[in-house]
């Protein structure tokens, strides 16, 4: 079993940038792929980030460039640095965790919500 719990969201400008972090607890392993993912209110969670074990990554075409993941396997943790931020970034962002390189999603946080203002 797998804890996440996630911070660092808040309220921001348009063009301006946030850091997210997951904190990653109980059975912690640096073979886990993690996974960021948002949800738009009213709208299902979609992908948004991830990163493999092997430091592989993965974006979604509309924050590629903008956004980066990483992570730090010596604190457990897992990074989103998030620039250049849209109005459409905004929505409630989930660390996930995933025992077979991302095809599916084994584990959630409970969210932390990111608000971009125009």
């Amino acid at each position: 079993q797998v804890q996440l719990v996630e911070s660092g969201g808040g309220m921001v400008q348009a063009g301006g940038s946030l850091r997210l972090s997951c904190a990653v607890s109980g059975r912690t392993r640096n073979s886990l792929s993690m996974g960021w993912f948002r949800t738009d209110p009213g709208k299902e969670r979609v992908f948004v980030a991830s990163i493999r074990w092997t430091l592989f990554t993965r974006y979604t075409d509309s924050v590629k460039g903008r956004f980066t993941i990483s992570r730090d396997n010596a604190k457990n943790t897992v990074y989103l640095q998030m620039n250049s931020l849209k109005p459409e970034d905004t929505g409630v962002y989930y660390c996930a965790a995933s025992l077979n390189n991302g095809y599916s999603w084994d584990s959630w946080g409970q969210g932390t919500q990111v608000t971009v203002s125009s």
